[in-house]
């Protein structure tokens, strides 16, 4: 089967993926937080980042994940998108979130140097990332603070184990 555009692969939605893309910034897009995540300086390992809190203002927030990816050196901001668990194919939520991606992209081809924005997979991180949580012994109300970055860092160390060439 193949994946809806800018949905598996590169997913890329403006320009072209960077041979070697060093940093690369892992986003999951909430409605009220953003969980942001950065690859070691290899693109090998995501860890996570931090968490922005929605602010009202997309422009706002499209701001400051680009100033986070600008701020590590990332070249590449790959965006989680939430596909139906059933189907694999994009669904409301999905359709949403790439209208985000759409803006964003838009915000970052025009930085000087320009970044890249690409799309992936997100289905279930946030589930791996709540049951890793509560397996390292983290309480639920302490999960909340942190699950969005956790979440961004499970799809992008999914994205990166599934580039060609990865030791995945």
């Amino acid at each position: 089967m193949t994946a809806p555009p800018g949905t598996g692969g590169s997913g890329l939605s403006s320009g072209s993926e960077p041979a070697r893309p060093g940093r690369v910034l892992g986003v999951d897009l909430g409605a009220r937080r953003i969980g942001l995540a950065l690859s070691d300086p290899l693109g090998i390992l995501a860890g996570p980042l931090t968490v922005l809190f929605r602010t009202g203002d997309r422009g706002a927030d499209h701001a400051a994940i680009l100033g986070a990816a600008a701020e590590n050196e990332a070249a590449l901001v790959v965006v989680g998108l939430p596909l139906s668990l059933s189907t694999g194919r994009p669904g409301p939520a999905a359709e949403a979130t790439l209208a985000e991606v759409a803006e964003l992209t838009v915000r970052a081809a025009a930085l000087d140097p320009p970044i890249a924005v690409a799309t992936h997979d997100e289905r279930l991180t946030t589930v791996t990332a709540q049951r890793s949580l509560a397996t390292g012994g983290v309480r639920a109300r302490d999960r909340r603070a942190v699950v969005d970055k956790v979440a961004a860092a499970v799809m992008l160390q999914s994205w990166l184990d599934g580039r060609p060439g990865s030791a995945s």
